[in-house]
């Protein structure tokens, strides 16, 4: 075997030594526990897909390349374990009419000057805020507000990142709910946020 295949045979001997499954609870679950929490809502449910992530881990050790920390590594397949928990909640929750969740046809979005309307100004600077542990509190207090599907909604899109394709198809709605409930959802936080910010 020429030497570069010897070399990286000898790097992931010492990955695989060096993050050693049995290690990775005390290493990295607190991290990857806040992580599920704060798109789940719920300890047991981030406890769940913490354990299902560590397993899935584990059984496809092989397939870590070394390309990124072992910890983000974890972190990828725990954001598929929280979609997949999300998809399955949906699934389980009662058929809620998404009706109300339409987005207006743009003749009488136009008629009522929706489209020409800005949002209303922040009452403080949001991104002066965002360097304060306490404005993250207040966040979260507001997030844990929001009723579905507007909280799953927007935790897939706005902090997990995922396309509108993406949330539309673990959400299984179409784009015009989507449109809806993210604008409800940004206007619900915004009131909420403001109201419990007094700087």
């Amino acid at each position: 075997m020429h030497s570069g295949g010897s070399e990286l045979i000898k790097f992931l001997s010492m990955t695989v030594q060096e993050h050693n499954p049995e290690e990775w609870l005390e290493k990295y679950g607190d991290y990857l526990l806040r992580y599920a929490i704060m798109r789940l809502r719920d300890v047991t449910a981030a406890e769940d897909v913490l354990q299902e992530t560590f397993l899935a881990a584990m059984k496809g050790l092989e397939r870590f390349d070394g390309r990124v920390e072992i910890k983000y590594w974890l972190r990828g397949i725990l954001r598929n374990k929280i979609v997949d928990h999300i998809r399955k909640a949906v699934r389980e929750q009662p058929y809620e009419n998404l009706e109300e969740y339409q987005k207006p046809d743009e003749t009488k979005m136009k008629l009522f000057g929706i489209p020409a309307q800005s949002p209303r100004p922040w009452e403080f600077e949001p991104h002066l805020a965002y360097e304060e542990t306490e404005f993250w509190g207040i966040f979260r207090e507001c997030v844990d507000k929001l009723k579905q599907p507007l909280q799953q909604a927007y935790m897939l899109k706005e902090l997990e990142g995922m396309s509108t394709e993406e949330v539309c198809k673990v959400l299984e709605i179409t784009p015009n709910n989507l449109w809806v409930i993210i604008h409800r959802a940004r206007a619900h936080l915004k009131d909420c946020i403001e109201s419990k910010w007094n700087r």
